[in-house]
């Protein structure tokens, strides 16, 4: 089996890649769709939450 060769991709896409799984597009279209691996997509969107999380926890800090 060919090994695959490592892509780079923009913040941008990633972001928009992570949108369109909140959206409510499944997880097995977004990867065939864009010719992703699993493991990128559930580590763009775990990142998406973390820093979500992240960011409402230090608002909350800043307003209480």
């Amino acid at each position: 089996m060919a090994k695959r060769e490592r892509r780079k991709f923009t913040e941008e896409f990633k972001n928009q890649m992570v949108q369109l799984y909140l959206n409510g597009k499944s997880r097995q279209e977004i990867i065939r769709e864009y010719d992703l691996t699993p493991s990128s997509l559930d580590k763009w969107v775990g990142q998406m939450i973390v820093l979500n999380l992240y960011h409402s926890r230090n608002y909350l800090i800043i307003t209480s």
